[in-house]
């Protein structure tokens, strides 16, 4: 019995091991060639394997995408939550911003990665919850949800008035405050959202490099994104609660 747990635990180390080999194989081809170099036959020559040896251990494309994304997602998650436990006595506006400026140079450091995980379509295999893809994403969103929670919980935000919203956008964010089991209201959610979408939105650009016509240094760009971002949640750039007011009392 005992050589057989042996054998089983050499076998699922030498397992693990061709794993990250291949991962880091999907990585080098993409950062040098691109994603569309990132084929199961391209990573098996560069792994000086066959191509159907590969299919060992993934069934296919999607699968193999699916599996690196997820590392991809957990790497830039854990980026994020140092620098947010690395403030961890500091109230919680600032740890919002640091993990957003983690999130960015996270970004430009590694933007072949950044783009793979939030420019490309999702393979319907990946949508599904019990997938890797979509656990590491939505730990990757944990950090910037928990954080903007833990301020409406404790000193609340200026939200709109629902009845203000049009039918469908309301639907959508009644829908998005169930899926997160009510932690945030709608009308908070539509705040959380719209500052996501500021900060995803500018990433992307700058990463993409469709600014380069008119900057080549967007870090000022950034930090005044953020600068918007801290005054929609009733911070001051520093990440310091302004007074209280009769609206930032609403999440009370």
């Amino acid at each position: 019995m005992m050589a057989e747990r042996t054998t089983t635990s050499r076998r699922e180390r030498l397992r693990q091991a061709t794993l990250e080999e291949i991962h880091a194989a999907v990585r080098r081809l993409l950062v040098t060639q691109g994603s569309a170099a990132v084929t199961i036959n391209a990573v098996a020559r560069e792994m000086g394997m066959s191509g159907p040896a590969l299919y060992h251990y993934y069934a296919g494309h999607d699968d193999l995408v699916g599996a690196v994304t997820a590392d991809f997602f957990r790497e830039l998650a854990t980026a994020m939550e140092r620098a947010r436990d690395a403030h961890a006595d500091a109230q919680v506006g600032e740890r919002i911003l640091a993990a957003c400026r983690a999130m960015r140079a996270w970004a430009i450091a590694h933007p072949a990665e950044f783009g793979w995980i939030f420019a490309s379509p999702i393979a319907p295999p990946n949508r599904q919850r019990d997938s890797a893809r979509h656990q590491a994403a939505q730990r990757f969103e944990q950090v910037l949800l928990d954080l903007t929670v833990e301020l409406w919980r404790t000193r609340g935000f200026p939200v709109p008035d629902l009845v203000d919203l049009p039918s469908s956008l309301r639907e959508q964010l009644t829908a998005y405050s169930a899926d997160i089991d009510g932690r945030l209201p709608p009308e908070a959610v539509h705040v959380f959202l719209t500052c996501w979408i500021r900060l995803y939105g500018l990433l992307c650009m700058e990463v993409l490099h469709q600014l380069d016509f008119a900057y080549s240094d967007l870090e000022p760009v950034f930090e005044e994104c953020l600068r918007d971002l801290a005054g929609m949640l009733a911070l001051d750039h520093s990440g310091r609660p302004f007074p209280r007011t009769r609206s930032s009392e609403a999440g009370r």
